[in-house]
Parts: C-alpha cells; sequence; structure tokens
C-alpha cells in the first residue's frame, strides 16, 4: 500500500463564488479520496479566470500529489480550465481530431447542431491521457507533470460522478497501490464532549491509524474512527481492536454505532423491558413526541401532553402557577411519572415566540424524572428558534436512555 499520498479538489466556476450553487462535487469527491485512502487536506473554490486557476493548480501542486479540478470544461469563453492546466504543467494546448469527432457525434445524436465553440473542447493540454465521457460533451484528462497528476473532471454532478467510479478510481487505485480507509462512528449520549474526550484520553485520541475524532451535535457525541489498510479485512480489523479499546473507556454512554437514532434506540429499549415514559410538551415542535411519533406511540408513551404556550400547560397543573418556569417543568416531569407508574417522565416547556438574540435569562426548561432523581437544563432561545425541540428533545431522550439503561443493567 502506498503511503500518505496527498489530495487537493480545486471546484471552478464564479457562480460558486457567488453563492448561485452549491459545491457538491468537492463533498461527493471528498468521501471517495477518503475511501481510496488518499488525504485530502485542501478543498479550493476558484472562479473563472485564467492566471487565478493557474495560480491555484500551482500552489496545490506545492502540497499534494494528486489534483483533481471539476468544472470550467465547457465550450464558452469561460470554460478556462483546459488553458490553465496547460499553462501551470508548462505546455500547449494540442486538438485531438478524435474527440472533435465524437464530440459531433454526440451532437448529431441529439440531432443538435454543433456551433463552431464546441471545437474548443477537443483540445488538451500536450501528452495528456484522454478520458471519453459517454454521458456529456465535455472531454476529461489526466496530466502527469513530474511526479505530480493533474485530473480533470466536468462540472456537471452526473458526469463527473459517472467518470470518477469508471475511469479515475481505477486509475489512482493502479499508479498509487492504493489501499482503502474504512469509517466507523459510536454515538454516544448523556455525556458531554469535555468529559468524554478525558475519558478516552490522549493516547486514543492521539493515534494516527485507526484514528479518533469526536463530533458534537444535538446532544449527541460522535466517536469518529478511521483505519487506514490495504484491504478491507484488515481495516476492519484495526477497527474491531480500537472499538473494543473505546467501549472499554465510555462504553456506559455508547447507544448505538453509524446511522443508528437515539429516538429508536430508546424505543428499543422501552419495550425490550416493557417500560413506558410519559412526556409534556408546551411551546415547542420536532420535540420527544414527534420524534417518537413514528414508531408505536401506545407501547411506550403512557401519557402525552402537549400544549402551544408554557402558562397553556399550568391548566392541567394548577399547583404550578406561581413556580418559576424550571420547578413547573421539575413538579410536571415527577408528576406524570408517578401517576401512570412509568419509568421516566419528561417535561419540556418553551415560550414558543422567543428566539436566542432576545434578552431573556430563562426562555427553555428541559426536565427529566427517572430512578427517583430529577435532571433539568435551561436555555436561553425559546420555541422560534428552529433548533429548539431538536436539540432538548435529544438531550431528554438520551438522559432517560442513560438512566434506562442503568436501572435495567442491574436488574
Amino acid at each position: 500500500m502506498s503511503e500518505n499520498v496527498n489530495a487537493e479538489i480545486i471546484a471552478i466556476g464564479t457562480e460558486l463564488l457567488l453563492g448561485e450553487i452549491t459545491d457538491t462535487n468537492s463533498v461527493y469527491l471528498a468521501k471517495q479520496l477518503r475511501n481510496l485512502g488518499i488525504n485530502l487536506f485542501y478543498m479550493t473554490s476558484v472562479g473563472d479566470n485564467r492566471q487565478r486557476i493557474a495560480d491555484s493548480i500551482r500552489l496545490a501542486f506545492s502540497r499534494a500529489d494528486v489534483v483533481i479540478t471539476c468544472g470550467g470544461l465547457g465550450p464558452t469563453v469561460d470554460d478556462m480550465t483546459r488553458q490553465s492546466i496547460a499553462d501551470a504543467t508548462d505546455r500547449e494546448l494540442v486538438f485531438h481530431q478524435s474527440l472533435y469527432d465524437e464530440i459531433a457525434s454526440r451532437f448529431a445524436s441529439f440531432k443538435v447542431t454543433m456551433t463552431k465553440n464546441n471545437s474548443q473542447q477537443a483540445y488538451l493540454p500536450a501528452d495528456a491521457i484522454t478520458i471519453e465521457n459517454p454521458v456529456g460533451t465535455a472531454p476529461s484528462f489526466i496530466v502527469e507533470y513530474g511526479d505530480k497528476v493533474v485530473i480533470s473532471l466536468p462540472g456537471v454532478p452526473r458526469e463527473m460522478k459517472f467518470l470518477f467510479e469508471s475511469r479515475i478510481q481505477e486509475y489512482l487505485q493502479t499508479k498509487y497501490q492504493l489501499g482503502i480507509i474504512k469509517a466507523r462512528i459510536l454515538k454516544t449520549a448523556g455525556i458531554g464532549e469535555s468529559s468524554l474526550d478525558d475519558m478516552l484520553g490522549n493516547v486514543l485520541l492521539n493515534s494516527s491509524n485507526p484514528s479518533i475524532g469526536l463530533a458534537a451535535h444535538h446532544g449527541i457525541i460522535d466517536i469518529r474512527m478511521t483505519a487506514k489498510a490495504d484491504d478491507e479485512v484488515i481495516a476492519n480489523g484495526m477497527l474491531d481492536i480500537i472499538e473494543t479499546q473505546v467501549r472499554e473507556r465510555a462504553g456506559q454512554f455508547i447507544f448505538g454505532t453509524d446511522e443508528e437514532l437515539l429516538e429508536q434506540v430508546l424505543f428499543e429499549t422501552l419495550v425490550a423491558n416493557n417500560a413506558h415514559i410519559a412526556v409534556a410538551e408546551a411551546g415547542i415542535t420536532n420535540g420527544v413526541v414527534a420524534k417518537l411519533s413514528s414508531m408505536q406511540f401506545d407501547t411506550i408513551i403512557s401519557e402525552t401532553i402537549e400544549t402551544t404556550h408554557p402558562d397553556l400547560i399550568k391548566d392541567f397543573f394548577p399547583d404550578t402557577r406561581d413556580l418559576s418556569l424550571r420547578d413547573t417543568a421539575h413538579h410536571i416531569a415527577q408528576t406524570i411519572t408517578n401517576r401512570n407508574g412509568a419509568s421516566a417522565g419528561i417535561a419540556i416547556l418553551s415560550y414558543p415566540d422567543i428566539d436566542e438574540d432576545q434578552d431573556k435569562n430563562v426562555a427553555t426548561v428541559v426536565a427529566v424524572y427517572a430512578n427517583d432523581e430529577i435532571k433539568s437544563r435551561e436555555y436561553g432561545f425559546g420555541g422560534k428558534n428552529p433548533l429548539t425541540g431538536d436539540w432538548v428533545s435529544r438531550w431528554a431522550m438520551a438522559y432517560v436512555w442513560r438512566q434506562l439503561k442503568e436501572q435495567f443493567d442491574e436488574q
């Protein structure tokens, strides 16, 4: 396996810099390079300017073995990729009659008259390796420049993906005797990022192959493990070893892997143990009720209360009228748990007209009652913030899952 093959992606097109289109090509290529075991340290966007494109390629050559460009291969005057690559690699453009004939034949099959400017697509840098494009009119090519390689792909996503998968992938694997990179994600809940970081320790987190990284989002922290090896069997073996080490340190907080969802795992935990939860929500959307509603709702939720405003929920609990928002949430979570004989109760109260930029110390409270203990959090943003329901409900489900896991593991 070749070691430390580095790549850089250059997305070409002024429309990218103007925000008119989203660069999905670079995201796709990044994943493909990862799967091939090629390091990617830089992704660049550059407008339709001959000099700036050439300069970007030269800069990429200074820090990468493989440069992949996307876009700028069309027939119009602003399609300058061919000329810029020729400039950056110190060579001329050369006309290819065979390419011209292929382009003309494709236009004829479309019953469209080919205009004169399409002929410029038949010009490639001297000594370029031609890549025929059976799904479009823009030929692609590879230029080997000393120990460097620049690969030029069309900007149309469908064409780019087809050519990479059918032509470029095999070229890279052969040239660099590539292995693969395999990734595995362990999903954790009920622990903060700094605490998880400390729990895993510097030795694991600073490992280079396999490597480990943490990514926190919406009350969940992903532990991403990545291994580079000659083949999938070896990579999976490496991941198995480091996963065992991670689970030894933080296994009690790991609820799933890869694409597993917290709400699904919580649902399965409740069903497996014939357990129920009770939920009260006010002023939010996309909360616990919404996340669990696609499942067998009645089998796991013994009581649900939903209102559009925290003040309205006090009608269900008159003895909370003089309590603070947090104390109200505490009382509701405990009350609905006890009167339903549930394993846990969740109360989420949020002012629906408050956004995070408004001056209010407490606009949302989430409280969970489980194992005869109450735990809660306060937030300065209210239900107007589109992330409120997602964030607080995931925190609530994470805490419930952790508490019930401990309870059921002891039984």
